[in-house]
Formats: C-alpha cells, sequence, structure tokens
C-alpha cells in the first residue's frame, strides 16, 4: 500500500474525529442543563454516610430527590433534625421534627442464657447458619450471633456480647442497615428515649419457650394486666410494647417472670433519685 494513501486515510479519520469532538462539544455546551446551585449546597449539608438510610442509593441521590419533592427534607436518618433544619433553610420550607430512634435487639438469649443444637464451624454470615436446620439455637427466633448485622454497620454501634447482637445507642444512626442485614428480623427501630423492651422475638408457647431460653417471653401477659395504660399487648404469644402510649411507670417489668421484660431508668430518673435519696 503507498505510504501516501496511509496517511491521507489517517488524516481523514484524524478531521472526522476532531469534527466530531467539536460537533458533541458544541452540543453539550448548546443543550447542557443548569445545575440548581441549592443542589451543592443540599449535598454539602449531608453527612456524606451513603448508608442508603433514607431509601436512596447515596447522599447525591438523595439530594436530588429532595431538591425535586421526591423525598422530604427530614429523611436522613444519620443527619437528624440538625440536618433537616439546614435543608428547610436552603429550600425555604418548613421541615417536622423527628424523634430520634435507635434499633434494638429483640433477643437476650446469650451463650449462658440459651441452649444449643450444635456447635457451628465454617464461614461467618447469619444468612448462611440461618439455612442450617433454623440456626445454632434451640429457639429458631433467637439471634445467631455471628455477627452479620455488626458487619452491616458503617458506625461501629453494634457488637457482640457473650453471642448477642447488642447496640450502642449513643453511636446508633438509625440507618437500618442492621435490620436489613438480621436474618431472623430480630432488629427493629424504637424510640431513643423509651427504656422499656422486650427482649424476645418467640413465638413458641411458654414451655417451649421455657425449655429454650431462661430469659424468653412465655406469653403470661402478667405484664399486660400490669399496665394501666394498654401499652403492653401480647400477640402470638409474645409481649409487645406500644411506645406511643408507654409512660415509663415499669409496672409492666415488675410483672414478667423471665426478665424477658425490661426497664432501664433513664439518665435524668437516675439523677433525681441520686438527688433525694442521697
Amino acid at each position: 500500500m503507498d505510504v501516501s494513501n496511509i496517511l491521507n486515510s489517517v488524516m481523514i479519520i484524524s478531521g472526522m474525529g476532531l469534527a466530531f469532538g467539536l460537533g458533541l462539544g458544541y452540543a453539550g455546551k448548546k443543550f447542557a442543563v443548569e445545575e440548581d446551585p441549592k443542589l451543592e449546597l443540599i449535598k454539602e449539608a449531608l453527612p456524606g454516610a451513603n448508608c442508603g438510610g433514607c431509601g436512596f442509593v447515596g447522599c447525591g441521590e438523595f439530594a436530588e430527590a429532595v431538591l425535586e419533592g421526591r423525598a422530604k427534607a427530614n429523611g436522613c436518618p444519620v443527619g437528624g433534625n440538625n440536618v433537616a433544619e439546614k435543608l428547610a433553610d436552603i429550600l425555604g420550607i418548613k421541615v417536622e421534627k423527628l424523634e430520634k430512634m435507635v434499633a434494638f435487639v429483640k433477643c437476650n438469649g446469650n451463650h449462658y442464657k440459651s441452649n444449643f443444637k450444635y456447635e457451628y464451624y465454617g464461614i461467618s454470615d447469619c444468612n448462611i447458619v440461618a439455612q442450617l436446620n433454623g440456626g445454632i439455637k434451640g429457639c429458631e427466633y433467637g439471634c445467631i450471633g455471628i455477627g452479620t448485622c455488626v458487619q452491616a454497620c458503617k458506625f461501629g454501634a453494634l457488637s457482640l456480647v457473650d453471642g448477642i447482637a447488642v447496640v450502642d445507642k449513643e453511636k446508633c444512626t438509625a440507618c437500618k442497615a442492621c435490620v436489613n442485614a438480621c436474618p431472623k428480623a430480630l432488629i427493629e427501630l424504637i424510640p431513643y428515649k423509651n427504656m422499656v423492651t422486650v427482649t424476645c422475638n418467640s413465638n413458641d408457647n411458654g414451655k417451649t419457650v421455657k425449655s429454650n431460653c431462661q430469659v424468653g417471653c412465655i406469653g403470661c401477659k402478667l405484664c399486660m394486666k400490669a399496665c394501666e395504660f394498654d401499652a403492653i399487648v401480647v400477640e402470638n404469644l409474645l409481649a409487645k410494647v406500644d411506645y406511643s402510649k408507654c409512660t415509663l411507670c415499669y409496672e409492666c417489668t415488675k410483672n414478667s417472670p423471665t426478665s424477658a421484660l425490661n426497664g432501664l431508668m433513664s439518665t435524668y430518673s437516675i439523677n433525681i433519685y441520686i438527688f433525694f435519696f442521697f
């Protein structure tokens, strides 16, 4: 092939590439959609955790949804009310303050309080263990204790204590990563201020619960009868707390024969107690 022909071909292709490039550059400027300056402000106000707790893939997508009205300004669980107020100022709107929520593990059947069916040696994944005869514990509703939820938390709010996942309320951002990670659906969000909890998730009858765990709920309804505010109900042999009615009187916890219903005084209550009695 003649060298001149090769050079001509190269020049033609290069020219076409240059022409297309210039054309695309012009079209990009001509038809570019100007970005709303508020979008960048919203992105800067967000924590940048990209945890998905807002229901979107990341903070960038959430920011776009807030600007377009597809998401609420108070929809970031990590940022809470502080971030919500910043977004409201940027958008010039009013925002409803939300109650702080934290994750709670509905199981207290640790290594010392539960019976086990077998010992597991393998991949550290609760989802895998859950497929093996319902898990390692006699109670098929209990925490498997491998720590998949701990691994899912980006904020270090969960840890394993004696084979049970435990939440650090001060670190929890209510992003729901642990909620989605638990194959037993053992984790739920509850109000931060509430101290009354049912640390059990079993729907077995009382006899079966007792044979599997020392601290499981047996559905006796004593706690429900003790509550004057109808804040405790027993459904499917399991006590549940209606946090909208709970007054933190702790009467229900005094009538829990297996300690499945727990109540811890808040810091404020403890301070009052110390002031008056010491």
